[in-house]
């Protein structure tokens, strides 16, 4: 079981190290990380996660 959960941390942390070697110097050459649609995805998740945090107006 100890095996199983380093091993998870073990690739978990090869994926972060992946991202950043890739993500972190396309985003500083100016090059967007996302296409269009995935910015337009991106904009409703946000726009949905900010409405979770406001309590609703209840209509008599």
């Amino acid at each position: 079981m100890v095996f199983l959960v380093i091993s998870m941390l073990v690739v978990t942390g090869l994926g972060v190290a992946v991202v950043g070697v890739v993500a972190v110097p396309a985003r500083r050459g100016g090059r967007d990380l996302l296409t269009a649609k995935g910015e337009g995805v991106a904009r409703s998740a946000r726009r949905r996660a900010s409405t979770l945090g406001r309590p609703r107006t209840r209509t008599p």
